[in-house]
């Protein structure tokens, strides 16, 4: 096994990282290999050094890779050095040295307040088992802002029905608990009895397609696609959408940054800081679209 398998072996078992990420993970740190097997003479990990990075970052950005990608390969190389120094594999760390390729700030798409609300007070759903298992998907994404892998991981046994509070099993294996409402609280109480009809078993995965089997990823993603494009036109349309619309709408209604920090699961206030140049950008466009002096040109002072 190659040291990069070890790595993985290592991020899996010891830090809980997900499959998708070892994924990620592992195309970045093949790339890089490629590149010394190609450019470098086949040279060991202990024998690379910055510029060579440097050079790897520079080929690949020229072969058509963006740069938020790049800046995902660099992070995989830097957390590669730092397992490798730990295990005694190399003696410095070349990765560290070597800085991000500058992107321009890409701010969150997210639905106007109105078009979150037109989901549940103006769409109609079905009075079906799938009717009230779709409008549920929505109103936790809404009402949560959990994650879609932390969706399609809730089971039954995560809900305190009485407390208001969904358990989620987030990034890295960590749990928190998150709190919810009474108009979920009501949606679920009355999903609740119509999962237990269809499959006679009251634990267990929480969203079921019609044949009792878990939903997948793909399938709530194609629900959120098809309910949000019946409300807006934003060009994005995707579960995590629904969590930057979450975030957002708790900001401009007044919350406290770190409780939507905490909700949210982020390691980093800087990943929840965005929201507040969300909402700063929104209240800019309504304060240009809504005050008659805005556009007015300046008189002269000139005869």
């Amino acid at each position: 096994m190659d040291e990069i398998e070890r790595f993985l072996d290592y991020l899996l078992a010891e830090r809980g990282y997900s499959r998708l990420t070892l994924k990620t993970y592992r195309s970045s740190l093949t790339s890089l290999r490629d590149y010394l097997d190609e450019h470098c003479e086949r040279i060991g990990w202990e024998a690379v050094d910055s510029d060579m990075i440097r050079n790897w970052i520079a080929a690949t950005l020229i072969a058509g890779t963006d740069k938020r990608t790049m800046r995902k390969h660099l992070a995989a190389t830097r957390s590669f050095y730092r397992y490798l120094l730990r295990m005694g594999k190399v003696t410095t760390d070349p990765a560290h040295l070597v800085g991000n390729p500058k992107v321009a700030k890409r701010l969150p798409e997210f639905l106007k307040e109105q078009e979150m609300n037109a989901l549940f007070d103006t769409l109609t759903y079905p009075d079906t088992f799938q009717g009230h298992r779709d409008r549920l998907i929505l109103l936790t994404l809404c009402s949560t802002g959990i994650r879609l892998s932390e969706l399609t991981g809730l089971c039954v046994e995560h809900i305190a029905l009485e407390k208001g509070e969904l358990k989620v099993l987030g990034k890295h294996n960590k749990e928190r608990i998150v709190p919810f409402g009474n108009e979920l609280r009501e949606t679920l109480l009355a999903y609740l009895p119509l999962r237990e009809s269809l499959c006679h078993i009251p634990t267990g995965p929480l969203f079921l397609r019609e044949d009792t089997k878990a939903l997948r990823d793909s399938e709530v993603r194609e629900i959120v696609k098809q309910h949000i494009s019946s409300v807006s036109s934003i060009r994005k349309r995707t579960p995590h959408v629904l969590r930057h619309t979450f975030a957002t709408v708790m900001l401009n209604h007044g919350a406290d940054i770190r409780a939507v920090q905490e909700i949210l699961g982020h390691e980093s206030m800087t990943t929840t800081e965005v929201y507040t140049h969300v909402s700063i950008s929104d209240l800019k466009e309504q304060y240009a679209k809504a005050h008659p002096r805005v556009h007015n040109e300046p008189h002269s002072s000139s005869e």
